[in-house]
């Protein structure tokens, strides 16, 4: 968890790094996170040569490209940052950047999704191997600062051992038989590594899946089982409200629960209250057992109200930049992290709803061309 920021400028030595995209996500949140991180951007690519010249000047970069074979030659960048969007036929555009950066020797910090399927991540997975070179996602929901705190929370011994989960989250499946065309199933690969991160951060490997799925607004409820033995539910709430908070986390512990609404608000119920049914008076129980509860405040112009800060997208950053100065792999945001993201992924995609079904699936049958 990062407690205190230093300014780029306040950094002796800055990596030197390149950007490969110019669109309106990264123009929001990942270049000005620049500025909280030891980068020295070099230079933007991005096939509209115009809008990679904009961008390097706007966020400082000395040079522009529209060829990123052309940039890793020429700038010998020591890692490039990748936000793309998709391919005509639907695959990730992030993917094979990130196998020529590879390639060239270059770190890579990317944004999700990172690839289309799990035969794409292993072939990252080799050719990250082979380089020598990390690939790290950019998972900004378990960088969260209140998602920082309810692993350690529900690690600790006063919370027990976690018996549940349950992930709001709102996103819509298409029909099964649409889902053989990654073009239709855009949308919910861009967002299933969300709710799909969470639960890997939280609970670990889900073993067992099932899930229901309606056809008015492709909402889905999701059965899981974990390798720890815990249970949970993914709900993706596809038709709920654009004016109502968009997701919730619920871990329960022994006696404790912990919730997360929309990844700033943390409420920690604690164990050890005791209210008597028929009995007792009063609500307010004890100081030491009663619940906490953190969420910032607005009003100040503070890093943490800050929506680069509260949403992760600074914190996943310096992870990134910890294991690029420290030559130190990630642990967060890992590939390894992608590839239980793409199996959750590939079961929704080629399991029919109300079959329930062990994970991994079997690699052979789901990593099929697809279907034009």
């Amino acid at each position: 968890m990062v407690n205190h920021i230093t300014y780029q400028f306040e950094y002796e030595d800055r990596i030197p790094v390149a950007f490969i995209g110019a669109g309106g996500h990264s123009y929001r949140n990942v270049y000005p996170s620049f500025q909280y991180a030891p980068v020295d951007l070099r230079a933007v690519c991005d096939i509209d040569a115009k809008r990679a010249q904009d961008y390097a000047r706007q966020f400082g970069a000395a040079r522009s490209y529209s060829n990123h074979h052309e940039m890793l030659e020429k700038e010998k960048p020591e890692a490039v940052f990748i936000v793309t969007s998709y391919a005509e036929d639907g695959r990730v555009q992030a993917t094979d950047l990130a196998l020529d950066c590879l390639e060239a020797g270059v770190h890579v910090w990317m944004e999700k999704p990172t690839a289309a399927s799990v035969a794409e991540i292993r072939q990252l997975q080799k050719a990250s191997v082979a380089a020598n070179r990390f690939v790290m996602t950019g998972l900004k929901k378990i960088f969260t600062p209140a998602m920082e705190r309810t692993k350690q929370i529900i690690s600790s011994p006063e919370f027990g051992d976690v018996s549940s989960v349950t992930v709001r989250y709102p996103q819509s499946l298409p029909p099964f038989e649409q889902r053989h065309d990654l073009r239709a199933m855009r949308g919910f690969l861009d967002h299933i590594y969300h709710p799909g991160a969470v639960l890997h951060y939280l609970m670990g490997e889900v073993s067992r899946f099932s899930y229901e799925w309606e056809p008015v607004s492709g909402g889905t409820t999701a059965s899981l089982r974990f390798a720890s033995g815990a249970i949970g539910t993914l709900n993706l709430a596809a038709g709920s409200s654009a004016t109502s908070p968009l997701e919730r986390v619920e871990v329960i512990g022994q006696g404790a629960n912990i919730v997360v609404d929309n990844s700033v608000r943390l409420t920690y119920y604690r164990r050890g209250a005791r209210l008597g049914y028929g009995r007792s008076p009063s609500y307010v129980v004890d100081e030491e057992h009663a619940p906490l509860r953190w969420e910032p405040e607005f009003s100040l112009g503070q890093l943490y109200n800050k929506n680069l800060f509260y949403l992760g997208y600074v914190p996943e950053i310096l992870h990134f930049c910890d294991s690029v100065r420290t030559d130190i792999a990630p642990t967060k945001g890992t590939l390894d992290d992608a590839l239980a993201i793409m199996r959750l992924f590939e079961a929704y995609r080629t399991v029919p709803a109300g079959t329930a079904v062990d994970l991994p699936l079997d690699e052979k049958l789901t990593d099929q061309p697809d279907a034009d």
